[in-house]
């Protein structure tokens, strides 16, 4: 059995930590929607056993496009949100606050 050092710090106990930081917070607000989505697509593409240039053939897109959505660095347009949704036949939500925006996968 392998001992985790003494004073070594998790992947969450990291994030949360960086979390506190201002601006580190403000950056994670602020690509939230990106973050999330690029994991639904990365999803999708996993359990369809699809390459990212089969996934985008079937979304009428170029590869580099699919790859940008799953690196999650750009904050995806509502027309690309119903696009997916539509030819992925999968339904989308925005839950929106005063302090944060949520996309749900429902």
């Amino acid at each position: 059995m392998t001992k985790k050092p003494t004073g070594s710090k998790t992947a969450a106990r990291l994030a949360a930590e960086e979390a506190r930081d201002a601006e580190v917070a403000a950056e994670l607000a602020r690509t939230a929607v990106a973050n999330q989505l690029a994991i639904l697509v990365i999803q999708y593409r996993v359990d369809h056993e699809l390459t990212q240039t089969a996934l985008a053939r079937k979304l009428g897109m170029s590869q580099p496009a699919v790859a940008r959505l799953e690196a999650g660095d750009h904050e995806p347009s509502v027309a690309t949100l119903m696009r997916l949704a539509r030819l992925l036949r999968i339904t989308l939500r925005l839950q929106l606050s005063g302090d944060s925006v949520e996309l749900v996968s429902a």
